[in-house]
């Protein structure tokens, strides 16, 4: 059409080449950051020299062994003297589970001697018969800077205050260790209990098929289970309706073999996707930087594309700075399981994504889930909650996948300032589709952007790319821009992917939104009038039908797409059993005469399938 075709020139070009660079005054200075109190990582690199003056006498074949009983994990938190280094008591026996074994946590120094000795078997996987007291963490038991990290932390629930620096010196060795911790100890060890038993690797070897199951994927249970339900699906003779191969742009459109099919089944909201300024954008990009950026982006791996990006979803947002990262759901799993840990609490919507499960998860932190939208379960958790907890952050998204509605949240944004608690809102599906100009429920329900600490979105629906961000204060995006794992240990967005997200952010027009509210209205309005069930969808351009059963939900999706419509069927556990749908994704560029068609179809098929 004649817009497609005179938009190149402009977003393609500025997408690339960028505006002119900021004067020298206006340039922000680099500056040293300190290391996050979250998250320290330290690197060193261990020369000969350093090994071989670790210990200058040598290490003898078999070093002498310190033996001290394991902390149960429930049994901490008694409060102890602090005591000097540990050693063995004399003439007692080494080996595990004999009757001489000495209990160290009674002898002076013994109580360093145990949370030491339990916090290094735990982290670096020894018996603790095999650790002696003058190994190098490092060159013995081949522990890494992510290891020593882990141990530090073990350590610090016993010992407040440990110098932590320590642990990360080259040639440290466990009774140095011990010796560092006595002073700090507040929490001893419970009271003795027996040795461990034989670790696996001690055990004589397998015999015959001991270990088939799991010494092979293949012969896994849940392979098993996942065949039985992949089986299920097309028991009743419909074909299998995932993995379809498309050929070309999906659009309102999309062709799958020789055959044209109208589609609901794309995030292409704005069909931004194959936009010809976003398509020639990415070849300027490619062109100019190639097809990877080959490298962290806080090593060599920045670009000034990229910078340029987050410098406009930053503006698209209302936010201070932007981070992009490449990814949607890794950027839900790092965030979370960066900002919170062991001792905060996550609250989360119920029909949350599987990416803030899983950063969940990662975090460590616990996790309960309320209602879905119901701010009133959400009050009560928090009220109950709060205060045993260092942390607590409450978790939605803008719109919901599966159910097509929005958020409540000024409701929720309140209810995290009475409680003092975090608020992470994830966007994937609001972004671009929501609020008069497309940014968001921010937008839709006039919140003060500050309201939020982390506004999350995806640049692969609206924003025709692939990747994700994070939106918050200058502050808080400074800090994860040096210490978020997720983006300082990945590589960066490819050339392509952020000349991609940069065009499609300067042609998403409030035209275009009004044009995808209209579509999805219509959508609404006619199945509410057919009688399809569409739940609480409202304000996106997500329409569900739900048909409840497995089976019937897969023979409408079947006889839709002989019919040249695609509806993607979802089914358990992607939504709760019983509640399985079709789901409609509809764009700005679909027409009212196909909507139309959709729907009546849809109605038919509905009502052909039965009960």
């Amino acid at each position: 059409d004649g817009e497609r075709a005179a938009a190149p020139a402009g977003p393609a070009a500025r997408a690339v080449s960028g505006p002119a660079p900021l004067p020298a005054t206006e340039r922000t200075p680099p500056c040293t950051l300190p290391p996050s109190p979250l998250a320290p990582r330290h690197h060193w690199v261990v020369d000969a020299s350093a090994r071989e003056a670790a210990d200058p006498t040598g290490h003898p074949e078999e070093p002498p062994r310190v033996v001290a009983t394991v902390l149960p994990s429930a049994g901490r938190g008694a409060p102890a003297s602090p005591g000097g280094s540990a050693r063995p008591a004399p003439g007692a026996s080494a080996q595990p589970g004999s009757a001489a074994q000495p209990d160290v946590s009674a002898e002076p120094g013994g109580a360093a001697a145990s949370v030491v000795l339990e916090a290094v078997s735990r982290t670096g996987v020894f018996p603790l018969s095999d650790l002696g007291e003058r190994m190098v963490l490092t060159t013995d038991l081949g522990f890494d800077s992510l290891m020593l990290q882990e141990l530090d932390i073990i350590i610090a629930r016993h010992a407040p205050g440990f110098p932590t620096e320590e642990t990360f010196k080259p040639g440290l060795t466990i009774g140095r260790l011990t010796e560092l911790v006595a002073p700090h100890l507040t929490h001893a060890p419970a009271p003795a209990v027996p040795p461990l038993p034989r670790e696996p690797w001690e055990t004589p070897a397998p015999r015959g098929d001991e270990y088939a199951a799991t010494a092979g994927v293949d012969g896994f249970p849940e392979v098993r289970q996942f065949e039985e339900r992949l089986d299920a699906i097309t028991a009743g003779g419909a074909d299998f309706p995932y993995f379809r191969v498309h050929r070309g742009t999906i659009r309102d459109t999309t062709v799958i073999g020789d055959r044209e099919y109208l589609s609901f089944g794309s995030y292409n909201y704005l069909g931004l996707s194959g936009h010809p300024a976003v398509t020639a954008a990415v070849h300027e990009a490619v062109d100019r930087y190639g097809t990877s950026v080959s490298a962290s982006r806080v090593l060599s791996g920045e670009r000034e594309l990229t910078v340029r990006l987050e410098r406009a979803l930053a503006a698209f947002l209302g936010v201070d700075d932007c981070l992009a990262l490449v990814s949607g759901h890794a950027t839900n799993v790092t965030a979370i399981g960066h900002v919170v840990g062991a001792g905060d609490l996550v609250l989360h919507d119920a029909l949350a994504h599987d990416s803030i499960l899983q950063g969940c998860a990662l975090s460590g932190a616990a996790r309960r889930p309320f209602a879905h939208n119901d701010t009133d379960q959400l009050a009560h958790m928090l009220r109950a909650n709060r205060s045993r907890f260092r942390r607590v952050l409450i978790a939605v998204e803008g719109a919901y996948s599966m159910d097509g509605d929005l958020v409540d949240l000024p409701a929720v944004i309140e209810l995290k300032k009475r409680y003092g608690a975090l608020l992470m809102v994830d966007e994937a599906h609001s972004i671009g589709t929501v609020g008069e100009h497309g940014r968001g429920v921010g937008e839709f329900f006039g919140v003060d952007r500050s309201g939020v600490d982390l506004w999350m979105g995806t640049l692969s629906k609206a924003f025709a790319s692939c990747g994700g961000y994070l939106g918050s204060s200058a502050r808080m995006v400074r800090w994860l821009r040096h210490t978020l794992p997720g983006f300082v240990y990945s590589v960066g967005l490819t050339p392509a992917n952020a000349a991609a997200a940069l065009a499609a952010s300067e042609l998403i027009t409030a035209e275009r939104v009004r044009a995808l509210r209209r579509n999805a209205e219509l959508f609404l309005s006619l199945a509410a009038s057919a009688g399809l069930a569409t739940g609480s969808s409202a304000h996106t351009p997500i329409v569900p039908c739900l048909l409840g059963d497995s089976a019937r939900t897969l023979r409408v999706a079947d006889r839709l797409y002989e019919r040249g419509v695609i509806a993607d069927p979802i089914f358990h556990p992607a939504v709760e059993e019983g509640l399985s749908r079709l789901r409609f994704f509809v764009t700005s560029e679909h027409r009212e005469g196909d909507i139309r068609r959709a729907v009546s179809v849809l109605a038919q098929e509905v009502s052909a399938a039965g009960g």
